[in-house]
């Protein structure tokens, strides 16, 4: 079952650990330094069996603002908050810090614990409770209750514990689907087993034995074994607090704030596009590629800020930007992030990553660039999983895979084959290669079609006496960059249609026909006679070109390339009925004695030399007869 995990945040010694403490029974702070300096450094963890029979995983988080990158970590997979003020201080520096931390990151629900009531009176407590209400007033905490507590008497203990218990026993648990995910923070070797790793599961489930990709790196290693609060498991689920020994990998090979996650199911890129809330806390505007600190999920990442919309953003306003990093990353879309300033290190916002995790770095240079700007994060953001599928589809050159868009979705198998069965039915969205399962949007498929038509009426307005072009020609001269898959494909369905037509490998519009003038019609005919006249000993072009100097060569050519005729070579055209003869000649005499060579041709032909070669070339060259020594046999058809 799905783990519901609670985190803390607060001010450094307001009681966060001791809280924890109280309510478990387990010392979450660790290190020597920790104890030493009586402050959390490093996250720590806890869990809590509730009397409904759930057990509660807790994140401890550092309070002190020099670990404010730690603390931003735990809150990663953080289902409620138990945000934490000392009654002896009220709201403090990292109070504000950590509960704006908390509600960039997307944190929904939570209580406030008044820690430390046995250090002050009634009066003082109310009072405290009255700045604490004012405080979180218009969030997510603005009905919560607030639980005084002493975790030195034990007090309001007992209360925190039957809130969580009643708010557990309301949770809806739905089926875990979706590919694993673990956002790691921390790593360690255990002599004997080799890497483990520690982290919130967000997504998915893993199992004994299951192979992981660690991202934003390409290493795979095989799960050896899983822990949930020390405790040796053969599968997780989302929302537990996890330890995985990893085989195959070194320690270190891994980093905190990379992802142990199902092969297949992120996408690591240095570009995000993003909604972004610059927090009214600061004091003053903040420019287009500002350098800042970016914490994703359990990494924090230099960067800068892309700003979309206009050259510098004012504290308080919301718009829509590209996150340019300078490490590669592995998110899905909807995962939050917190922004901090590069120096001196301050929390200045945040948001959420929107629906393309690998987009191109965008254009801010016109109006224009901006207003689409402005409408792809809006649909990224807040469109229909229709509407983000089009546009991811529109805005990628080559189609999308079934398993890319569900990246860039974050939804995946089945689920997103159900979530795209109208999309499919409407044809909205096109499958062009059902191999591949590459898919596009119909307005990819409509532009390509008036792509091909127009190139074909400008072809046969610039070639009026060519009955078509090469279906690569065509495709080379629209564009060197076309999708080969989606021409194809919309050349097929053309042809389907009738709006065009090919023969062999040419095509037209499917009304084309060549009209001549009375002059190419007397040259076209004359043309025919003069080949057919030729037979065997056909001209060569050279030879054409003098006994039809009334003409321009070009002209010439343009009408021989009406005629039924067959190049051998740059020199040598036969007309197809005089060589089709030739041909059946040929194939008679190696049926019946197995094979044929130069001297035999010449005899059987009466040709010469001059002859002879480019034919016998010509008939290996189109897979008639393969070449054995000096004799030639005919190819085998496979």
């Amino acid at each position: 079952m799905r783990e519901i995990v609670l985190g803390t945040a607060g001010h450094v010694d307001h009681g966060k650990t001791s809280l924890v403490r109280a309510l478990t029974g387990i010392e979450t702070d660790r290190l020597k330094e920790e104890k030493k300096r009586g402050i959390t450094i490093e996250l720590g963890f806890a869990y809590l069996d509730l009397p409904c029979g759930h057990r509660l995983g807790i994140v401890d988080v550092p309070g002190h603002e020099k670990f404010v990158r730690n603390m931003v970590a735990g809150v990663t997979g953080m289902d409620i908050l138990a945000f934490i003020v000392a009654a002896d201080e009220g709201i403090m520096p990292q109070t504000e810090e950590h509960f704006e931390i908390c509600k960039l990151l997307g944190v929904k629900q939570g209580f406030v614990v008044l820690t430390k009531k046995d250090m002050v009176d009634e009066e003082w407590l109310e009072m405290v409770q009255d700045e604490i209400r004012q405080f979180v007033e218009g969030s997510f905490l603005e009905d919560s209750p607030i639980i005084p507590v002493s975790s030195i008497t034990g007090e309001g203990i007992d209360d925190v514990k039957k809130l969580l218990d009643d708010f557990v026993r309301e949770q809806i648990f739905q089926e875990v689907f979706g590919p694993f995910r673990l956002p790691v923070d921390r790593i360690f070797a255990m002599k004997g087993f080799g890497a483990v790793v520690t982290g919130t599961s967000i997504s998915g489930r893993a199992v004994l034995g299951e192979d992981m990709r660690i991202y934003p790196g390409d290493e795979v290693a095989k799960i050896r074994g899983i822990q949930v609060h020390s405790n040796a498991v053969e599968e997780v689920e989302a929302g537990h607090r996890t330890a995985i020994n990893l085989q195959g990998v070194e320690t270190q090979s891994i980093s905190r704030g990379m992802v142990v996650a199902t092969p297949g199911s992120l996408e690591p890129n240095y570009m995000l596009d993003c909604s972004f809330l610059y927090l009214g806390s600061n004091s003053k505007p903040l420019k287009h590629r500002a350098r800042v600190r970016v914490h994703l999920g359990t990494v924090e990442v230099f960067g800068r800020i892309s700003l979309l919309e206009s050259d510098e953003i004012i504290p308080g306003d919301e718009t829509s930007i590209q996150l340019l990093l300078e490490e590669p990353v592995a998110v899905w879309p909807g995962d939050c992030y917190v922004v901090r300033s590069y120096s001196p290190v301050t929390t200045i916002g945040g948001g959420m990553v929107c629906g393309n995790v690998s987009p191109a770095k965008r254009k801010r240079v016109s109006e224009k660039d901006r207003e689409y700007n402005r409408k792809a994060v809006d649909t990224l953001a807040n469109g229909t999983l229709e509407e983000r599928a089009i546009f991811l589809l529109e805005e990628s050159s080559r189609g999308l895979s079934f398993d890319e868009l569900g990246i860039r979705l974050g939804l995946f198998g089945k689920h997103l084959k159900k979530a795209l069965a109208d999309t499919l039915s409407n044809k909205k969205i096109v499958i062009i290669d059902t191999v591949n399962q590459i898919y596009v949007s119909e307005s990819s498929v409509v532009k390509m079609e008036q792509l091909i038509i127009d190139g074909l009426k400008q072809y046969h307005s610039k070639n009026p006496m060519q009955s078509g072009i090469s279906r690569e020609e065509l495709r080379t001269g629209l564009s060197r960059h076309l999708n080969t898959r989606l021409y194809n494909y919309v050349v097929n369905k053309l042809l389907k249609g009738g709006e065009i037509a090919q023969e062999e490998s040419v095509i037209r519009m499917a009304g084309h026909q060549v009209a001549l003038k009375a002059d190419e019609k007397q040259l076209r005919a004359d043309l025919e006679k003069w080949y057919k006249e030729k037979g065997l000993y056909t001209p060569t072009i050279k030879e054409t070109m003098e006994s039809f100097s009334d003409y321009t060569e070009n002209l010439v050519k343009e009408v021989m390339d009406l005629l039924m005729l067959v190049k051998i070579n740059e020199s040598l055209y036969y007309d197809t009925e005089v060589l089709n003869n030739l041909t059946e000649q040929v194939q008679k005499h190696i049926t019946e004695h197995g094979e044929i060579d130069a001297p035999a041709f010449k005899n059987l032909s009466g040709l010469t030399r001059k002859f002879s070669i480019p034919i016998l070339e010509y008939f290996d060259k189109i897979r008639l007869t393969i070449r054995v020594g000096d004799k030639r046999v005919l190819r085998k058809k496979s």
